[in-house]
């Protein structure tokens, strides 16, 4: 089978399209055909060694597709089930074994492409917003990064319940994008002290919480746009990891709150991944969310797609297709 295979660490030239063997199912686990593969920022963590994977490695984190085959002691899932998956490495290829705990059906109202691209953004989304920290309509909401596919589906789930959103943007059309998925007000990083402009825009009080996927270049600023025992929810580094901070400059801010959340430790748990993935499935066949996707590429262009993403040349989500 193809597949997109690293042997280094390195830039998106280390990307390597290439024939491996195709992997036969263990007792608990599911032989998939993928339909359509998600990318993410953290795939390029997993390239460049930010986040270290044992090489050679073959990237990608969640996919969409059919069942083919069934380890020995399945029986919740045959041949030819519409499945999903979020959390199992080596989905940039054509097959993958995925162990059956961590599958979920896909409803057939729902296409493979959407389910796709709703497993990491979305659950992410969701268990921000739902758990890390529950937004309600009393809450003020500063989101990073707007525009992208993580930032909207923020956007929208924090105004499904009933927030007030702030996003922060770098440019006219992506503040279109960002206020189409329902953004109250916008921010122009590039051009703006998003904090300074964030505390005007709330009467000098700050937000209840900031979700910031981009780190380095906003984590510190971001402190001083939070109210008095505010929330600072960093999970990603899209402009890379943020500087060590002393806890002491917690109280000296407000006694905020700081949290690093990975997606893992809200899904660990089987019935909670069904919860996630149905709420999920549910809003996007009944219109309440939606899914910008940017651009579906062949497999053999992975390469280009780590471009784009670094590049913040998306709106939206990437996908992969493998058999496109």
């Amino acid at each position: 089978m193809h597949a997109i295979q690293i042997m280094k660490t390195g830039g998106p030239e280390v990307l390597n399209y290439t024939t491996v063997e195709r992997p036969s199912p263990e007792a608990d686990e599911a032989l998939i055909k993928i339909d359509t593969c998600g990318i993410n920022y953290i795939d390029t963590y997993h390239r460049s060694g930010l986040y270290p994977v044992e090489l050679p490695a073959i990237l990608g984190l969640e996919a969409a597709g059919v069942v083919e085959a069934v380890g020995s002691n399945v029986t919740a899932f045959k041949p030819g089930d519409r499945v999903a998956y979020p959390n199992v490495p080596g989905s940039y290829a054509e097959y993958i074994c995925v162990p059956v705990i961590r599958m979920v059906l896909v409803p057939d109202e729902l296409s493979l492409e959407l389910a796709a691209a709703s497993m990491l953004q979305g659950l992410t989304g969701h268990a921000l917003t739902h758990s890390t920290y529950p937004v309600d309509s009393n809450s003020q909401v500063l989101i990073h990064a707007a525009a992208g596919g993580a930032g909207q589906l923020l956007v929208q789930l924090c105004k499904m319940k009933g927030a007030r959103v702030i996003g922060t943007v770098s440019t006219e059309a992506k503040a279109d994008i960002a206020k189409a998925a329902g953004a109250d007000d916008i921010i122009f990083y590039n051009d703006q002290d998003f904090a300074a402009e964030t505390l005007r825009l709330t009467d000098q009080v700050g937000v209840d919480v900031i979700y910031d996927s981009v780190g380095k270049t906003t984590f510190i600023a971001g402190l001083d746009a939070l109210r008095r025992r505010g929330t600072m929810v960093l999970f990603g580094n899209a402009s890379g990891a943020p500087d060590p901070v002393n806890p002491a400059l917690l109280m000296q801010k407000g006694s905020l709150f700081l949290t690093r959340p990975i997606l893992f430790d809200y899904i660990a748990d089987r019935t909670e991944l069904e919860m996630r993935c149905a709420d999920l499935f549910g809003w996007l066949i009944d219109g309440k969310i939606s899914i910008r996707i940017d651009q579906k590429l062949p497999l053999s262009e992975a390469a280009k797609a780590h471009q784009l993403l670094e590049g913040r040349q998306t709106a939206g989500k990437l996908l992969l297709k493998p058999y496109q």
